[in-house]
């Protein structure tokens, strides 16, 4: 063979840290802007959530990456390699979930993983019936039979079993039972530890909370944010709730600097404050406190601040 004969692009996993990179990359549907220059990093080994609700442009974001479209302008790259002229190489690298799981009715469970095993290098079948076994999936039973969280399963075993360097998965758990979704959260941590990378688009909040180092929030086909589930949760403002039998007088509290959302509950007065508790505190002297709680917003909360009144 000649030297760059049917060469294939040069991965060194041992040295990348970014798995997957898109730049400016941008989506025009007829009338519709469905993502529009969408920048961002995911690093190798961490759980990267992509949030936001249906229709945000998550499912088009995947696509992209997959080459299933192409881009109006920008580009994307994985494990180093550009997403359009090395299509075909990267797949051998990459475990995708899509948000429509659709497979052959008339095979078995175990028809369809052996049919797939047989095409994809790496595949391992210990690992996959194990997969098979920790999800509580029957693969002796037709795939018209499935249930749509069977059919999930089944799915996710699929972009597993050859164990690749990248999980691109699109609304995981949709259709799985609590307990598979914790199976499933562990899977996730376990390829993480392997220093493999996830790629997990979602719009529930508690299920990229629980797992996700980092997480993009999109909007209307705009990256609003990058951050560290850590530091998303680490805002500047938190609920106050004191409770005291003194009478009180709403306007005052909403005077305060750094004071808003003042409302009157069952037993006291509730808040929220943002920066210093001082001048809080200083009101609070004047009246009997009997109990003061401090919440930290949750990430709902935090997703509500940048989605405003157009969540949802």
């Amino acid at each position: 063979m000649h030297a760059g004969e049917n060469a294939q692009p040069c991965i060194k996993m041992q040295i990348m840290t970014i798995i997957l990179e898109t730049i400016n990359l941008t989506k025009h549907y007829p009338g519709k802007l469905a993502l529009d220059h969408l920048n961002l990093a995911v690093q190798q080994g961490e759980i990267f959530g992509y949030l936001g609700p249906n229709g945000a442009g998550k499912s088009t974001t995947i696509r992209l990456l997959l080459d299933l479209i192409r881009p109006t302008e920008g580009q994307a790259q994985i494990l180093g390699m550009d997403t359009r002229r090395h299509s075909v190489a990267i797949k051998r690298h990459v475990g995708n979930l899509p948000a429509e799981v659709r497979l052959w009715d008339h095979l078995t469970g175990v028809q369809v993983l052996r049919y797939l095993c047989g095409l994809r290098p790496g595949c391992d079948w210990d690992y996959a019936c194990s997969l098979a076994e920790r999800l509580q999936l029957d693969l002796s039973t037709l795939v018209s039979d499935y249930s749509t969280g069977n059919r999930r399963k089944l799915g996710l075993i699929q972009a597993l079993m050859h164990r690749p360097a990248l999980l691109i998965l699109d609304e995981p758990t949709t259709g799985l039972d609590p307990l598979v979704q914790q199976t499933f959260y562990d899977l996730m941590r376990e390829i993480r530890n392997e220093g493999r990378t996830v790629f997990l688009s979602s719009h529930v909040l508690s299920e990229v909370e629980t797992i996700c180092d980092r997480v993009g929030i999109l909007r209307e086909g705009r990256l609003q944010a990058i951050e560290r589930i850590a530091n998303l949760k680490q805002v500047h403002y938190r609920w106050i709730m004191l409770r005291t039998t003194s009478p009180f007088n709403a306007a005052d509290w909403t005077a305060l600097p750094g004071v808003s959302d003042v409302k009157a509950v069952t037993g006291g007065i509730r808040m929220r404050v943002t920066g210093s508790l001082d001048p809080l505190f200083k009101q609070a002297a004047q009246i009997t406190v009997q109990d003061i709680r401090i919440d930290e917003p949750g990430l709902e909360d935090i997703f509500l601040t940048y989605y405003g009144d157009q969540h949802g």
